[in-house]
């Protein structure tokens, strides 16, 4: 009977200790047992990139990286097409002969086209996804939530970039400035799933990952860290290492459907400045933390 008791006391007791910051490694859907919609990837994927300056120069390579260190084998960049500050439509209105994208699709070589429209939603996205689903009815799209340009909704900015100050952004002015985005982005997503009659395209949450990871920031909580600016190259917000990677983070758990949590340190990360396994740790975390609580990642706790 005491042993009894002593097994509950440590049952509740595990229960309550549990937060954000002990998230399990690896965590599909609930109801993954039995539907494999939502089981986890184990098997290399081919990815095909579309995107701006926030999303195409970098996702490939981390998410190659990420992947490796999960011992994932066979996971292939199926081709990146990078237009500065881009709308989806802009990547499908590229010529036909040009169109590496539609090409591939066409082909069925692709098996996730990553997307990340600037700043709103725009019919390329679901010329995209038809064309797509037309070829391979199992492939999945990722739309990216990114963070805010300029730390202002205007686009294009007018101001002055002198004027812009990240340090100054707090955990709620940066939640109530991508509110309306964020909101934007699932109801569209949301719409076209409906429209497409399955989910076919899946929200990846960077933008809500990197609000807490300036949160942590500002609460001197994020290692080897020390100031907002330091994430970034510039005013307008071109990410620096801690952001790629943890976009890497977030599309990873999105795309193979599992935790990145207690992966080991990318590579490349490890060959910078940043080479802190507690900031590695952290940025596993917030990606993980933000796709299971996003109604649209495919994924939950």
């Amino acid at each position: 009977m005491k042993t009894r008791i002593l097994i509950c006391f440590l049952l509740a007791w595990a229960t309550f200790a549990f937060s954000a910051d002990s998230i399990p490694p690896v965590q599909a859907g609930a109801d993954a047992a039995t539907n494999p919609q939502v089981q986890p990837i184990t098997k290399g994927l081919r990815v095909f990139t579309c995107g701006h300056s926030f999303h195409a120069p970098f996702l490939p390579g981390w998410l190659s990286e990420i992947a490796k260190t999960a011992g994932i084998q066979g996971h292939e960049i199926a081709g990146v097409n990078m237009i500065g500050g881009s709308r989806v439509i802009q990547h499908w209105d590229v010529p036909e002969e040009k169109n590496k994208a539609k090409a591939a699709l066409r082909e069925g070589k692709v098996d996730v086209l990553t997307l990340s429209p600037m700043h709103q939603p725009d019919d390329g996205i679901e010329k995209f996804a038809k064309l797509a689903l037309e070829h391979n009815p199992n492939i999945r799209l990722t739309i990216q939530e990114f963070w805010i340009p300029f730390d202002s909704m205007e686009w294009p900015f007018k101001g002055k970039q002198e004027a812009v100050d990240p340090n100054a952004a707090t955990g709620d002015s940066l939640r109530k400035l991508h509110e309306p985005y964020f909101k934007t982005m699932d109801d569209y997503v949301s719409a076209l799933n409906k429209s497409l009659g399955k989910q076919a395209l899946f929200v990846v949450p960077v933008g809500q990952a990197v609000i807490a990871l300036r949160e942590k920031i500002i609460a001197g909580k994020a290692p080897g860290i020390e100031k907002q600016s330091d994430l970034f190259t510039d005013k307008l917000g071109h990410a620096r290492l801690p952001i790629e990677v943890l976009s890497g983070y977030c599309h990873f758990a999105v795309i193979y459907r599992r935790g990145p949590v207690g992966l080991p340190m990318p590579p490349k990360m490890a060959a910078s400045k940043y080479n802190n396994a507690d900031l590695n740790r952290l940025l596993q975390e917030l990606a993980w933390a933000a796709v299971i609580a996003h109604p649209l990642s495919g994924l939950k706790r």
